[in-house]
């Protein structure tokens, strides 16, 4: 009996291992072959394998044709702008929204929570023509600030994030701050905000790294080629590289790069926030 328990728990881990090789393989393979593609000259191209490693013939002209393009320093910096921007208000909104919502009692709170999940289950297709009205009469249109209007309204994970993790700290440090004379701001300001560093460290990754891959929004709103972003500009690279995949693949790669770099040094974070708030003591 206890034999052919330990066979079956065998059998479990080979195939939870193999589970989890065959997603790697899957998530890393087409990195891999784009990594090659940008290494490779338009020969190696035609003549090669996609999965051949460029060992003796890997050259760094993709690169160099992709940083020698004007627009990729225009658009490193308007994401950069749009990006700590949104990034900013969106902490300052979702810690104070969270702290009200769990610290304090007040006519209407489960409506105006309702409210705020309600906005997160609804697709943002349906509202995109309200919205688009919306931007373009606060005369924002083709102006940095419509994608950081929308970033900052439309997701709301930083409130659920924020309001997990408040829900973990004791009230007691609310009512001995007060008790010595602390203010509601000071309680906020100097103990409850400190306190957030890993929520707010999860939620500025996962902003970073949504407001980066996206596309739609600033292809959008903002269609000046003096307001392209990371992710348009690749586009309208890839347009002008029809044919040439390995200049493709380079510009791929340099985009990608932020998203990847910030993602592995900060993953445990992302953990530690997300999961803040699960188990109360």
């Amino acid at each position: 009996m206890k034999s052919s328990m330990k066979q079956r728990a065998f059998i479990a881990q080979i195939v939870k291992r193999l589970i989890c090789i065959g997603m790697v393989v899957i998530v890393v393979t087409p990195i891999l072959l784009t990594l090659f593609a940008s290494l490779k000259t338009k020969a190696d191209m035609v003549n090669t394998s996609p999965l051949t490693l460029p060992l003796s013939s890997a050259t760094l002209e993709n690169y160099a044709e992709v940083f020698g393009n004007k627009y990729l320093l225009i658009g490193f910096k308007n994401t950069l702008i749009i990006l700590v921007v949104s990034i900013l208000f969106n902490v300052m909104l979702g810690t104070v929204t969270a702290f009200i919502i769990e610290r304090f009692q007040f006519r209407g709170k489960k409506l105006i929570v309702g409210m705020f999940f309600v906005g997160m289950l609804v697709p943002t297709f349906v509202t995109e023509i309200a919205r688009f009205k919306i931007i373009n009469s606060l005369g924002l249109y083709n102006t940095l600030g419509a994608p950081i209007v929308i970033y900052i309204a439309a997701d709301l994970m930083q409130l659920y994030i924020y309001r997990q993790f408040i829900s973990t700290l004791s009230p007691s440090l609310d009512e001995s701050a007060l008790l010595d004379g602390c203010s509601y701001f000071g309680l906020f300001g100097r103990i409850i905000f400190p306190l957030l560093a890993p929520a707010t460290a999860t939620v500025v990754i996962i902003k970073a790294i949504t407001i980066i891959n996206d596309m739609y929004i600033p292809y959008l709103y903002m269609p000046k080629n003096k307001l392209r972003t990371l992710t348009t500009f690749l586009m309208d690279y890839a347009n002008a590289q029809q044919g040439s995949w390995q200049s493709l693949a380079a510009g791929i790669i340099v985009i990608m790069l932020p998203t990847i770099l910030i993602y592995v040094f900060f993953q445990r974070y992302i953990l530690a926030g997300v999961s803040a708030g699960a188990v109360k003591e």
